[in-house]
């Protein structure tokens, strides 16, 4: 039989029950995944799997010592696992609220007492207490920040992952740029010396009377516009190479790299794999799903909040009349059981239930907006491997019949049967022609890069 006391709690209790049950919001119907189509347009058979390591694909010892170097000193890098550590500890405060708290103190006190027209009296006291409280989590409120905070802490992994893809991506196209520059300049300084050659042939002509002043100021002119793609290049090759070596995590005075031929690297080429398999192989979807699983748990606890809370709530202590002394102590002991029941709050609280509702949903329409986006950026990564691939193999043989003309046209004005404006065309024809080639070779590998970071760059989502 129950004391009147703690039937009193009882009844409350249970009439909070009662409202509890009337109060709780309903269930929002279950998210379905937008559907994935079966397979890539423009997938390729046969290729090989993608690998974490996927630079290595590319034949280049120096651009993976670059990429780890990245790994490990960017500063990108550290300030996304400084947030991983972050949400660890989050997720702990969260966890923290499960548990009881408890806590402890200790006092002694001496007071005198003089009134007017009395003797004087002294009271001294000692006691030690020690003190309890715990948050019935019968709604679920506290379980859900901490499924919030736990799905958080999964999001600011995923995001690392991203961080460390978008920088090695960063990297090897760096990489291949300061590449392609040099190679660039080193065809502008070909073509320099050919232009140079040529106008040589033109003087010689002209001060034997073959070949006219116009003629001279022409192929002049052709040397001196040579010249000038020179420096914009060398300008261009230190900033990207300054580029590098910031995401590399060094500074840029005194930064270099020894660089390879452009057309030694490899350029793989990798399976896609099933559209499907990229909600398991992008840290960015991972992450987008990860934020949508922390918004239904606020959206739990922001329900919860709307029912009573139960708070238990235990004291004890020893208490004396000495200083500093605990001789012949009093004890005590005290039990505490309490109801709390937001009454009016002017509809804070349930306001607060339709904004976190919003932010569900608007989570789920950006999930989707990602996975859309995500098949996208595959699909688009394909087609320009497909077509850059295409578009060197004809810029090779632009190339090569560039050269064949302009040894024709150098010969035949030598001999006198054509006019300088044909050799003029000519290494126009070669120059804009070389240029192409190695713009459309840093494109193929660039394209392959951006195919690795679409497909997530060989990351598989752990199993929960």
């Amino acid at each position: 039989m129950l004391s009147p006391p703690f039937r009193r709690i009882a009844f409350a209790a249970l009439l909070a029950l009662m409202a509890a049950g009337c109060a709780v919001p309903p269930v929002e119907p279950p998210r379905v995944a937008p559907a994935a189509p079966p397979q890539f347009s423009e997938a390729p058979a046969g290729l090989q799997a993608l690998q974490p390591d996927w630079w290595n694909s590319f034949a280049a010892p120096e651009l993976a010592a670059l990429v780890e170097q990245a790994l490990a000193g960017s500063t990108d890098l550290a300030i996304a696992a400084e947030r991983v550590r972050q949400a660890e500890l989050a997720a702990r405060n969260a966890g923290a609220s499960l548990f009881p708290s408890l806590s402890g103190g200790a006092s002694t006190a001496d007071r005198y007492t003089d009134p007017s027209g009395a003797s004087g009296s002294s009271a001294r006291s000692s006691g030690v207490s020690l003190s309890a409280s715990y948050e019935i989590d019968l709604w679920g409120r506290l379980a859900a920040n901490v499924d919030s905070a736990q799905a958080a802490l999964s999001g600011s992994r995923y995001d690392l992952q991203t961080a460390r893809l978008s920088v090695s991506s960063a990297v090897a196209n760096a990489y291949f740029q300061v590449l392609a520059l040099r190679v660039r300049q080193a065809i502008a300084q070909e073509n320099l010396a050919i232009a140079e050659r040529v106008f040589r042939i033109v003087q010689a002509r002209y001060e034997n009377g073959a070949a006219s002043a116009l003629d001279l100021s022409r192929q002049r002119t052709t040397v001196l516009s040579q010249r000038a793609t020179i420096e914009p290049l060398q300008v261009q090759q230190r900033q990207a190479l300054t580029a590098l070596a910031v995401l590399v995590g060094r500074a840029p005075q005194g930064f270099a790299v020894a660089g390879m031929p452009l057309d030694a690297l490899a350029v793989p080429a990798v399976a896609p794999g099933l559209p499907s398999d990229l909600l398991l192989r992008r840290p960015d979807l991972a992450s987008a799903e990860a934020a949508l699983q922390s918004a239904d748990a606020d959206v739990a606890a922001a329900r919860a909040a709307l029912l009573p809370s139960i708070q238990l709530s235990g004291s004890t202590g020893l208490a004396s009349s000495a200083l500093l002394s605990l001789a012949n102590p009093s004890f005590s002991l005290g039990l505490t059981g309490s109801i709390a029941q937001t009454l009016f709050d002017g509809g804070r609280l349930r306001n607060q239930v339709l904004l976190n509702e919003s932010q569900r949903r608007v989570l789920v329409e950006n999930y989707r907006a990602s996975i859309h986006s995500a098949l996208k950026e595959v699909e688009d990564s394909l087609s320009n491997i497909a077509r850059n691939r295409s578009q060197e193999q004809s810029q090779l043989a632009i190339r090569d019949e560039a050269q064949r003309s302009l040894r024709l046209a150098e010969l035949r004005y030598r001999e006198g049967v054509e006019d300088l404006l044909s050799t003029l065309d000519a290494q126009r024809t070669l120059f804009s022609a070389q240029d192409s080639l190695a713009q459309q070779r840093l494109a193929r590998l660039t394209s392959a890069v951006d195919l690795y970071k679409a497909l997530g760059g060989g990351w598989v989502r752990p199993e929960l």
